[in-house]
């Protein structure tokens, strides 16, 4: 998977559950801590997210994920290029399937 694909699945899941911890994000995304660290990071210096300390207890520091006005448009940006990606691939089995 290329990183714009790791970023949209990371963005998609941060708009669905901006409260998710990073090792619960890790795990739905199928991902290790260190990628997702590396993706939320990449995210983030683009201006794309942001993170907000929500709450402290002496175990662990609790974020709420949250997308930028211009991490929406990017994640819009992103889902209408992989819809037209996909629809693509199914012009191109349907083609073969006729075949």
């Amino acid at each position: 998977m290329n990183d714009n694909q790791d970023h949209f699945n990371v963005l998609r899941k941060i708009n669905s559950k901006p409260q998710s911890s990073q090792r619960e994000l890790a795990e739905e995304l199928g991902f290790s801590l260190g990628k997702l660290n590396y993706c939320l990071k990449a995210l983030k210096k683009k201006g794309l997210i942001k993170m907000t300390n929500f709450g402290k207890n002496p175990n662990k520091i609790n974020y709420i994920y949250v997308l930028t006005p211009r991490g929406i448009t990017e994640k819009t940006k992103l889902t209408i290029n992989f819809m037209k990606r996909k629809m693509k691939e199914y012009d191109e089995l349907k083609k073969e399937i006729k075949k």
